[in-house]
This record gives C-alpha cells, sequence and structure tokens, in this order.
C-alpha cells in the first residue's frame, strides 16, 4: 500500500535534524536529505535593504509616470 501523502520538516538543530533521521530509518520510510538554498545574493539583499533604508531618510526621488517616460525618450 502506498499513500501520496509528503511531509516536509524543518528541524533547527542538529539535535533534531538526527532524531528525525533515526525515526524515518526505524519506520523504514524511503527519505531524501537537502539542504535549504537562499535564493538571492547576500550582496544584492544588502544593497536593497540599503536602499529602502536611504528612502525612508528622504534620500530617494520621487517621480511620475510622465517623467519617467521622458526618461526613454
Amino acid at each position: 500500500m502506498t499513500t501520496e501523502n509528503i511531509i516536509i520538516a524543518y528541524p533547527t538543530t542538529t539535535e533534531q535534524v538526527n532524531a528525525l533521521k533515526a525515526v524515518v530509518k526505524a519506520l523504514k520510510i524511503k527519505f531524501k536529505e537537502t539542504k535549504l538554498e537562499k535564493p538571492y545574493n547576500p550582496e544584492f539583499v544588502a544593497k536593497i535593504q540599503k536602499s529602502r533604508q536611504d528612502y525612508k531618510d528622504g534620500k530617494g526621488t520621487v517621480m511620475t509616470v510622465e517623467e519617467l517616460n521622458e526618461l526613454w525618450k
């Protein structure tokens, strides 16, 4: 008998990882271990955060759609 259920767990410590592996192995459940990937480059994230802070500090420039359209000409 098979089931279509998938369980995804997010352990936060090495002990939790080891305990989960032990339980899954003891129950003879097939499993796959993967590492979470960070979706963005940390330097890119830092630049975006700095830009947002600059804008909050009044260092940004607000432009209308018409002004933006003029830049494309």
